[in-house]
């Protein structure tokens, strides 16, 4: 068959002279859309956008498909689900419970589970690809502030991203409440004492959230109508605005070969960018209907229905909400009565307060340090973990203290297993909270600043090979090898910034400074951030160090082309032998005189 052949007028209208009917029919229907919405030119110049090529970029497109599983098997399970709490007697397949008392909401879930075709399979496929979802959020979220991806212009892309977290931790809890279980009905208790802690309006809070006394009969319908309308709504909306923002700016890359702020090295999205993207959906839809085939998770069978009475003993939250868990552990029980109002501070500052802080810290820190470095450009590279070291010991910090208390949210187990003391244990956790983060910060900024200097000796004397060579003269001399085109291109890619000057109490008239204190403040967090930084060689120092590697190399280079003569005369293993070299002692001193 002849490819067709295509004559464009200056209407954009295109004629197709002789080819296959079907190209001919979609030749005419592509004519027809761009004729009334001009999508021929907006597909021309979008199709050819180009993507970089790293794997850390697949942790974003994780997070987008397992999400994309959960949509697909929340809705195979709510065809069965009844999100309801009236009483029913039990009556399904699952004999241990029969003829127990339990909500209707509770009951349908053990419908799914061994009634419904495929029900059990799709349930734990939905909570697998649910942890995997926040899990590859959070990875996301961790590549992003180590490589300095949030810094302009995408500061808002940030703050949308820390928005879907919060909002992924919610659309979890929420699901997880459902099946109104005795694990999850217990979760729930939880979530009235944190309500009750707020100071003044706590009491009213919870009775509005659960429709009255605990638990009500309105909290199922309410958290079900959340979970399934109103957080996944909110999570499309800002995965839709992201993906927008990363379409409109530059992606972010890797410093490399070719690689500069204004341009983009990597694939286009038709035909290669779009063929790796489907394949790999497939591979995460495979592993997790493979994991929800294979592992069991959430057996709500075991557990039993909830009541108020009854309090799960030995089991644990979804690893996401084991960090909050295990700050109310850890919190001792302060208690306070001001003005005859009792504030639960073991309460309220675990799950209130420092939640708030954290998130808030989060959205904020781009503008933080932004301010505190004076960096105001724009950046389409991204940054090695190493050449900002204050902020990858922040964030190491960060994860030792959510580390900790994720371990204090599972103290009963441990203590168990270990045969510890559950009191000694705790005490212990939460010393290691107070002092374990801001000793993962000294030591990982100091192996980030050693590394700095490792890179720095790199530009500077070229890649040591671990050889040692003695020159004619009889210097002894270790031979450094010149840096490839790639590895020179990552470490000269460093940035550097300087320190913000510190700022005049007053001007040379005498007049006070009055910003002098916000202006300080910012001096100190410019040291802070900026103070230790190991300054990058200029061009002409790593132009003269590559240039001495290579001469090193250039001494050792015809050494190299002896050895490839090397001969074993005996055949047995025994001292190799270059050719005219004597074999004997008698012919060596024969040679010498």
């Amino acid at each position: 068959m002849s490819n067709p052949t295509v004559n464009t007028n200056s209407l954009g209208d295109s004629e197709t002279k002789a080819g296959d009917p079907i190209e001919k029919i979609g030749g005419a229907t592509a004519t027809y859309v761009d004729q009334r919405l001009g999508s021929n030119r907006f597909l021309g110049r979008n199709l050819g956008k180009v993507f970089p090529d790293h794997w850390s970029f697949m942790l974003g497109e994780i997070a987008l498909y397992s999400f994309i599983v959960v949509l697909l098997t929340g809705t195979y399970l709510t065809l069965f689900y009844n999100p309801s709490m009236a009483e029913v007697i039990y009556d399904g397949s699952y004999v241990p419970l029969k003829g127990v008392h339990m909500s209707d909401a509770y009951a349908s879930t053990l419908n799914i589970s061994f009634d419904v075709r495929g029900g059990l399979l799709i349930r734990q496929m939905h909570h697998w690809a649910a942890l995997i979802f926040v899990a590859a959020v959070a990875v996301h979220m961790f590549r992003v502030f180590f490589t300095g991806a949030f810094r302009k212009p995408r500061e808002f892309n940030w703050i949308v991203g820390v928005a879907l977290t919060a909002l992924a931790l919610g659309a979890g809890f929420t699901g997880y409440s459902l099946p109104d279980d005795l694990l999850s009905g217990t979760g729930l208790q939880i979530i009235r004492g944190i309500l009750q802690s707020i100071p003044l309006v706590g009491t009213w809070a919870a009775f509005l959230v659960f429709g009255g006394e605990f638990p009500g009969d309105d909290i199922i319908p309410r958290l079900y109508s959340a979970h399934i309308l109103l957080i996944p709504g909110l999570i499309l909306a800002l995965i839709t605005v992201h993906l927008m923002m990363v379409w409109t700016q530059k992606h972010t890359q890797f410093p490399g070969p070719g690689r500069t702020n204004d341009n983009v090295v990597g694939y286009p999205l038709l035909p290669v960018y779009m063929a790796k993207a489907g394949g790999f959906f497939f591979v995460v839809f495979g592993i997790i209907a493979l994991i929800g085939g294979l592992v069991t998770i959430n057996p709500i069978w075991i557990f039993g229905p909830y009541t108020p009475d009854q309090v799960t003993a030995g089991t644990q939250p979804d690893w996401y909400i084991g960090w909050l868990d295990g700050a109310l552990r850890l919190m001792p029980n302060w208690e306070s009565v001001i003005f005859g109002f009792t504030f639960s501070w073991n309460v309220l500052i675990p799950s209130v307060i420092i939640p708030g802080i954290l998130f808030t810290g989060l959205a904020l820190y781009p503008f933080l340090e932004a301010w505190a470095t004076g960096d105001k450009r724009e950046h389409n590279l991204l940054d090695r973990p190493r050449n900002a070291p204050v902020r990858t010991g922040i964030g190491v910090m960060a994860i030792v203290f959510y580390g900790i208390l994720w371990i204090g949210g599972g103290n009963d187990i441990v203590a168990t297993a270990f045969d510890l003391s559950i009191n000694s244990l705790s005490w212990t956790l939460r010393i290691m909270l107070i002092i374990a983060p801001p000793i993962a910060f000294v030591i990982t900024k100091r192996i980030c600043l050693g590394l700095q200097r490792r890179d720095r000796d790199k530009l500077l004397h070229g890649y040591e090979s671990g050889r040692v060579l003695r020159l004619p003269h009889g210097e002894f001399i270790e031979v450094h090898l010149p840096l490839n085109e790639k590895e020179l291109a990552v470490i000269s890619g460093k940035e550097d910034l300087r320190v913000l000057p510190a700022p005049a109490k007053a001007d040379p008239d005498g007049v006070k400074n009055k910003m002098y204190p916000v202006q300080n403040l910012r001096h100190k967090l410019s040291v802070f951030f900026l103070g230790d930084n190991i300054e990058k060689p200029s061009q002409a120092e790593i132009d003269a160090g590559q240039a001495h590697a290579a001469h090193g190399a250039e001494l050792e280079a015809p050494l190299h082309e002896y050895e490839l003569l090397d001969q074993d005369p005996v055949g047995h293993g025994g001292v190799l032998h270059h050719p005219g070299m004597a074999k004997t002692n008698q012919e060596q001193i024969d040679q010498r005189q």
